[in-house]
């Protein structure tokens, strides 16, 4: 019996490593799901971060558009463009978790996670205390 079904076991063994998800799999540039932004994720160490690298509107009253809803003072000067929104994300084997995301339109920062439908689609989700109490948005892989 074993001898039968032993080369399906291994089938599906090999099918499933074959499309198992990289902790890699998850860098490049990606389309914030209002189609305003793209962020580059990148990795530094064993830690993902993600920074905006294009903005549908980049400037105003022909000046770059800087980080004013920021809470620190001192933050507020910075320009949108090149800013780390996406921060400490560690993989975890199935998704990426225990990172913070900061949302520039409203100035506050979420406890984030991440996960991946496929290669072209990055599940972000921010939420406050629990994962339960949050908003999930889809972003699009730039090709």
């Amino acid at each position: 019996m074993f001898k039968k079904l032993a080369p399906l076991f291994l089938l599906i063994t090999l099918s499933s490593s074959v499309f198992a998800q990289k902790a890699d799999d998850i860098l490049g540039k990606w389309l914030n799901s209002s189609g305003e932004g793209q962020i580059e994720i990148y990795k530094k160490g064993d830690k993902y971060f993600g920074k905006l690298v294009w903005i549908k509107e980049p400037n105003e009253n022909g000046k770059p558009k800087l980080d004013i809803k920021n809470p620190d003072a001192k933050l507020k000067s910075n320009p949108l463009l090149g800013l780390n929104i996406v921060k400490d994300f560690a993989y975890d084997g199935v998704k990426w978790t225990e990172g913070k995301v900061y949302d520039p339109k409203t100035g506050k920062t979420y406890s984030g996670n991440m996960s991946m439908t496929g290669l072209n689609q990055l599940n972000m989700r921010g939420y406050i205390g629990i994962s339960l109490i949050g908003r999930t948005e889809n972003w699009k892989r730039v090709k």
